[in-house]
């Protein structure tokens, strides 16, 4: 009986040392919010700065995690006045709550190159659970590397995506009329830390 327990235990602490840490290529990674404007169309924006790191193996996926934050102010909808609505305390409340957090509290395999990630995501003073539905576009070199040094090593590209209320975060002001359903995705590609 002991043996077995010990043979978990080092079975546990191999899993866990196996996931490869990835650091956001911010170059190559975007994070985007889409929502309905009065029935009329989708609009969108996008924030340009992300930071952030994820553990992640696809032969030890439930053993992942992920932190990321981005700065609210980093937030570009292609009109200066609505940018500066949404930094308001009417919206975001940028002033008192600078940046978004997101950190994992579990990976789940759900298909050959899926997984589910959910987490807490933080938006101004609250904190909900958000679950990102993955896909793993591929893990490997990096092609452009025979070309540009700083694409050589491992790299991963996830697109990420999750549907939220905003009203659920304290912003729902104009709700119906913008829709309280936002849906946010993120495509990404990570280079492997390698320890020096």
């Amino acid at each position: 009986m002991k043996t077995a327990a010990f043979a978990a235990v080092i079975a546990v602490f191999c899993t866990t040392v196996t996931a490869e840490t990835w650091k956001i290529d911010p170059d190559h990674t975007e994070v985007r919010a889409y929502w309905d404007h009065a029935g009329f169309s989708e609009q969108s924006l996008e924030f340009t700065e992300v930071d952030g790191s994820l553990q992640f193996s696809l032969d030890s996926v439930s053993e992942s995690h992920a932190f990321f934050t981005i700065p609210v102010k980093s937030m570009a909808t292609g009109v200066e006045r609505f940018n500066h609505d949404l930094w308001s305390s009417t919206f975001f409340d940028v002033e008192t709550y600078p940046t978004i957090s997101f950190n994992s509290t579990s990976f789940r395999q759900v298909g050959p190159m899926k997984v589910q990630v959910t987490g807490d995501l933080t938006i101004k003073d609250v904190t909900k659970e958000a679950t990102f539905d993955v896909i793993v576009h591929n893990v490997g070199e990096h092609p452009v590397g025979r070309f540009f040094s700083q694409f050589q090593g491992n790299w991963l590209g996830v697109t990420a995506v999750t549907t939220i209320r905003r009203s659920e975060w304290g912003m729902g002001a104009f709700v119906p009329i913008g829709s309280d359903e936002i849906r946010i995705e993120i495509n990404s590609e990570l280079r492997e830390e390698v320890p020096e």
